[in-house]
């Protein structure tokens, strides 16, 4: 049988992720102490919430504690699923960053989606979550005809009646569909090593030059740049983080069975999945172990890198020296996305920009910058994206002169930033393209 066709369903009487690594869900909720290192406001990223509202209950820890109270009976019967639950969640925005910066490792995002996972048993999802959740599903289509889905930000009024249907904030603009990506070929030529480059999502239906851009970037360092076809070619692959945002584990997993189903032959050769977008290839380091552990999720996150990361490995390794020429950029202000931190994954994003001649770079100390998927898009949490983009990343970047490029790998904080400030921020591969020598 086919991965997708061998995917159990939960039932709602069972928790959504695999929590054998923690022993059970209760005992990762155990795993915080109250030592309250979540409360700290300056340094880090954890807790962005907190850093705004100062209240004890949008902290890891006053989110562990409400989680205890929860599975001990203290709330009634199926207290994960309550209002009060999901009023405990509401803010926290999945960054991940409490994973790496609690001393005992408190994973609250997964939490969070396990939480919002059983409240999705029992009473369903919003439409607003629908749309979102299912983005992967419809893009394809609705990238066919660009004009159409663009409309909400173009006619008068329009943005209004999105908030009031759908609860995305008339004070946002929605990201730009794009023309429809050309994928590259899909088995590899046999004269290059190749890679696989995750084309998800985000980058490919709403900026797809920072895939070109990463596709001649790999090419001129050597590498052949394919992308696997799926038995079912109607749509690419995809890492299923839509769907986790949304809680709905259970249709997350089916994507990731789909995922490894497609790739596996690959990387059982020792072919690289190479992404752009940070919290869609983490997740293939992160999520797809809960959704299915086992070694073909292990093999995949074992393969699994960012696009600055692989990079970086194959030049350390000695198998690509590229040549970097100095261009009329002189200085850049980087700002790591959250999973990127989480991941410590932020030496090879400052390590390869500084092979550039003559370039100063510079890392934002910031903390979530407040978007956060579509956090940042919700009527009812849109002033405190905004809080959170205001504590230390927008107002460096207003401060930035305008001869300084903006970084940020991840499309959500790429938007934060042109929302709320003048300036546009750019991937990381767009600037690697325009400095690394043709010849």
């Amino acid at each position: 049988p086919t991965y997708e066709g061998r995917v159990r369903v939960h039932s709602p009487t069972e928790t959504g992720f695999d929590w054998s690594h923690w022993g059970s869900f209760s005992q990762a909720v155990e795993m915080c102490n109250n030592n309250g290192a979540c409360r700290k406001t300056e340094g880090g990223v954890m807790c962005p919430s907190y850093r705004v509202t100062r209240d004890e209950k949008d902290v890891v820890r006053g989110r562990a504690n409400s989680l205890r109270l929860a599975l001990s009976g203290r709330f009634g019967d199926n207290a994960l699923a309550s209002e009060a639950m999901a009023d405990t969640m509401k803010l926290c925005v999945g960054c991940k960053a409490c994973h790496n910066e609690c001393p005992t490792s408190v994973d609250m995002a997964k939490m969070k989606t396990e939480v919002a996972y059983q409240r999705a048993k029992q009473h369903g999802i919003s439409l607003r979550d629908r749309v979102i959740a299912y983005l992967p599903r419809y893009a394809p289509w609705l990238s066919r005809v660009p004009w159409l889905a663009n409309l909400r930000d173009q006619i008068p009024g329009l943005p209004w009646l999105t908030e009031r249907v759908l609860g995305l904030s008339k004070e946002r603009s929605l990201p730009v569909w794009q023309a429809h990506y050309r994928a590259p070929v899909a088995e590899p030529t046999g004269h290059r090593p190749a890679v696989i480059l995750l084309s998800d999502t985000f980058n490919r239906h709403f900026e797809p030059e920072n895939l070109y851009a990463a596709r001649r970037v790999l090419d001129r360092l050597g590498f052949d740049v394919i992308e696997p076809v799926a038995k079912d070619p109607s749509r690419p692959v995809c890492c299923g983080r839509t769907f986790l945002a949304a809680g709905l584990i259970d249709e997350a997993r089916i994507e990731a069975a789909r995922f490894i189903e497609t790739v596996l032959p690959w990387i059982r050769q020792g072919l690289p999945v190479v992404g752009l977008e940070p919290s869609c290839l983490l997740t293939l380091r992160d999520e797809f172990l809960a959704l299915l552990p086992g070694d073909d999720a292990k093999l995949l996150a074992e393969h699994a890198f960012l696009f600055e990361e692989f990079i970086e490995a194959e030049i350390d390794a000695g198998r690509i020296k590229p040549e970097f020429r100095a261009g009329t950029c002189s200085k850049v202000l980087v700002h790591g996305h959250c999973h990127q931190k989480a991941a410590r994954a932020m030496g090879p994003v400052e390590s390869i920009l500084r092979r550039i001649p003559n370039l100063q770079v510079e890392t934002i100390e910031s903390s979530c910058c407040g978007m956060a998927g579509h956090f940042g898009y919700q009527a009812e949490t849109v002033e405190i994206s905004k809080a959170m983009g205001e504590l230390s990343l927008l107002p460096a970047v207003r401060d930035a002169d305008g001869d300084t490029r903006i970084i940020a790998d991840g499309t959500s904080c790429r938007h934060q930033i042109a929302d709320s400030s003048t300036r546009q921020a750019e991937h990381i591969a767009l600037i690697l393209d325009e400095h690394l020598s043709k010849d």
